[in-house]
């Protein structure tokens, strides 16, 4: 049996110099493509049988041409770009990154739900241009005075419930799949419809399925009370851009958050770049000294792992049948 060959598909802004380091030491040869073009992974990864994803679409075509493949490890803690039923199907093992940055996500919105309250945008945008505070179009709302909704109730929904209930007035929160057991005390379980009526600031933090994109659409924000703010540090498609644009328009939405976009990065021509009332950040939400080391280690970690020992560190999203 040859060398194990592990593959890079795209790294975006990681280094994945680390992960190549432990992938060498452990016997592997490993390869970087930088690219989510589905030919050029095909050809790197020939022979492989390990892929290590960061956005590129995994699906059944591309799996088809990787019969040696045993294992894709996510950089994320999502894995919407893996087709999971097709590589369940072919026996593989597939695992993302449940918690690597789970604080700075949770950091992250709530820092961009404060800023969109406190208006920091337009403060910082008035002094640049030679204004003060009289020159504010608007007087930023009392945080205790607002409810923070939250749409899912993962690890990261959890931690954002926890850091923010000094903050804000009132928690509330919608999952139909998490046990309200395991909530932090004080968060508040509604129905969708009743979490968006009664919400100030509605912060997504639900995956995106079949049943989930276009979640946030013309109807739903239509509920939204008049002013309120909504974050996004989830995925770009869980939001209609369409009806987000809209509900800015006619100030249903007051501002919103933008972490994550349908297309990334956006292009040139995209209203969602330029809309005065979005404050954007580049898909960095999880970004930091600490997990910028962890996305790209932790999966070579667990492909090192599966092929010492037959499965891999971390809890996997699809088990073949053994």
């Amino acid at each position: 049996m040859g060398q194990p060959v592990a593959v890079f598909t795209d790294t975006e802004e990681l280094d994945p110099a680390p992960a190549v380091r432990l992938l060498t030491e452990a016997g592997f040869e490993a390869r970087v493509v930088g690219s989510r073009d589905p030919e050029r992974i095909a050809e790197a990864a020939r022979d492989a049988c390990a892929l290590i994803v960061g956005y590129a679409r995994i699906d059944a075509p591309l799996l088809d041409r990787l019969p040696g493949l045993g294992i894709v490890a996510t950089m994320s803690a999502g894995y919407d770009m893996v087709d999971v039923e097709a590589a369940r199907r072919r026996g593989l093992w597939v695992t993302n990154l449940p918690s690597v940055a789970t604080e700075d996500v949770a950091v992250h919105a709530l820092a961009s739900a404060l800023s969109l309250v406190r208006r920091l945008p337009q403060a910082d945008a008035a002094v640049r241009g030679g204004g003060w505070s009289a020159d504010l179009a608007d007087v930023p709302r009392r945080a205790s005075e607002l409810t923070l909704a939250l749409v899912g109730m993962g690890r990261i929904a959890r931690e954002l419930a926890r850091i923010a209930a000094p903050v804000f007035g009132r928690i509330t929160a919608h999952d139909p799949h998490a046990r309200t057991t395991d909530w932090p005390a004080g968060v508040g379980p509604l129905p969708l419809g009743e979490l968006v009526a009664t919400a100030d600031v509605l912060s997504l933090h639900t995956p995106l399925t079949p049943g989930t994109r276009g979640l946030v659409d013309g109807a739903l924000l239509s509920r939204l009370r008049p002013g309120s703010y909504l974050v996004n540090v989830a995925r770009g498609e869980l939001v209609d851009p369409g009806a987000l644009l809209a509900a800015l328009d006619s100030g249903r939405l007051a501002g919103a958050a933008l972490d994550v976009f349908p297309v990334e990065p956006p292009p040139a021509g995209d209203p969602l770049r330029s809309h005065p009332r979005i404050q954007l950040s580049p898909h960095s939400a999880y970004l930091s000294d600490v997990s910028r080391r962890a996305y790209v280690c932790v999966p070579a970690e667990n492909v090192i792992a599966w092929h010492r020992t037959g499965r891999p560190a971390t809890t996997p999203v699809v088990a073949p049948v053994l």
